[in-house]
């Protein structure tokens, strides 16, 4: 018999949002702590702490958006330990 905490699924929606100069780190609603390394992100490493910092929810709360940046990144590739595609990496501030 399943108890209720195996079968109550995991709420994987963004609580916080802090960026330092080498981690990415987002606080889920279940109490969990995802922190990543910014390089694998050229777009938010290269930004300022001002872009870094302004961000919004997105995705019914499942997504993080820099508008600032155009980033977008979703707590479900957070998990997954997915990085942002290579072509980003050419990414400088200022750039279209």
């Amino acid at each position: 018999m399943a108890s209720l905490a195996e079968t109550e699924t995991p709420d994987i929606r963004v609580r916080t949002v802090s960026v330092t100069d080498y981690e990415l780190i987002v606080g889920l609603m279940d109490g969990r702590t995802i922190a990543v390394p910014l390089a694998w992100f050229p777009r938010l490493l290269n930004a300022s702490p001002e872009q870094r910092s302004h961000w919004e929810l997105a995705g019914a709360g499942y997504g993080i958006h820099w508008p600032d940046l155009d980033e977008d990144l979703n707590t479900e590739g957070l998990l997954r330990g997915a990085r942002a595609p290579r072509g980003s990496a050419t990414w400088r501030p200022g750039m279209a």
